[in-house]
């Protein structure tokens, strides 16, 4: 059985490959059954998750655990593997670093949503949030659209600077301006992508111009949301995992308390828009949305996808 770090997963992989894996994965045969969030203690936030998939070739289970004081000791709060098996016999194949793997295939979840959701002539993108996932789904949008201006804004003003000049060295072609004020920002906006875990709404139904596809990706907390309950009313609603969004996304379950939006009103799920392949817009006004919490079967395609790569022989 290999195992394989993050380091190895950050060299062999490319946008363009992923999300090709990932728009065939989500389009054909799979079988994903509702992922496991475990307590460790009760009363305490420490908690054990199992996401387990499997497809014709392959058998996944991601493990991760989530140790939110850790930041005391200079520690990360999450830890990831993905244990990967023969589908036909059960032999196990890898262990492969799973926090490299979430990062990359949640940036192609992203930017594959968006081939079916935004227009097909989007120009803008104003991005929200300076973390880890910044670069990457800057990366994975380019791929899948020809963006000329990113919008980028953050808390951390000094942070966005810098991720501002990594990604003009990166490409020089595209305009890169970090933004203090979200709501001017979003009406200059085609696609916009929140990646900020914020507890309370950043975004907001009527700052929100027509036409506009918004994918919400930092919060998996039923408590907690990226955008008020105005955007999800007007916005035609797409998910990732309908199951595990109405378990786990305050940005959906909140309006639905309010009776402002219902489970039904939720359009397809991402396997259903790559089954389709085709563009789900229905005009050039509609407001789209797309909220997504994370996938055990992304997990799977991406870690596959990395060990068919030749660096692995």
């Amino acid at each position: 059985m290999q195992i394989i770090s993050a380091q190895q997963v950050d060299q062999v992989l490319d946008f363009p490959r992923l999300i090709s894996a990932l728009q065939q994965g989500f389009a054909g045969n799979f079988t994903m059954p509702p992922r496991q969030l475990l307590p460790l203690s009760p009363g305490k936030p420490e908690a054990l998750a199992l996401l387990p998939s499997w497809n014709e070739r392959v058998i996944a289970v991601k493990a991760f655990s989530y140790f939110p004081d850790n930041a005391v000791q200079q520690l990360p709060a999450l830890h990831s593997s993905i244990l990967l098996y023969r589908r036909d016999n059960g032999v196990p194949l890898a262990l492969v670093d799973g926090s490299s793997v979430t990062c990359w295939r949640t940036a192609a979840v992203s930017a594959l949503a968006s081939r079916y959701l935004a227009r097909t002539d989007a120009k803008t993108l104003l991005l929200l949030g300076t973390g880890r996932l910044a670069l990457p789904l800057i990366q994975a949008h380019l791929v899948e659209h020809d963006l000329q201006t990113l919008l980028l804004w953050g808390r951390n003003t000094a942070a966005a600077q810098q991720l501002r000049q990594k990604v003009q060295l990166l490409y020089p072609r595209v305009q890169v301006t970090v933004v203090s004020d979200i709501a001017p920002a979003c009406a200059q906006a085609d696609i916009i992508v929140a990646a900020t875990g914020s507890a309370t709404p950043l975004l907001f139904g009527n700052d929100i111009p027509a036409g506009c596809h918004v994918d919400l990706l930092g919060n998996h907390s039923p408590q907690q949301r990226e955008c008020d309950s105005e955007l999800v009313r007007r916005a035609s609603v797409y998910v990732d995992d309908r199951n595990n969004v109405l378990n786990e996304a305050g940005e959906l379950l909140i309006p639905m308390a309010e009776q402002q939006f219902s489970a039904e009103s939720i359009r397809a799920e991402l396997a259903q828009l790559c089954q389709r392949n085709l563009p789900a817009r229905q005009s050039a006004d509609e407001i789209t949305l797309f909220k997504s919490v994370g996938t055990a079967l992304s997990d799977l395609l991406c870690a596959e996808l990395v060990l068919q790569r030749p660096y692995f022989g």
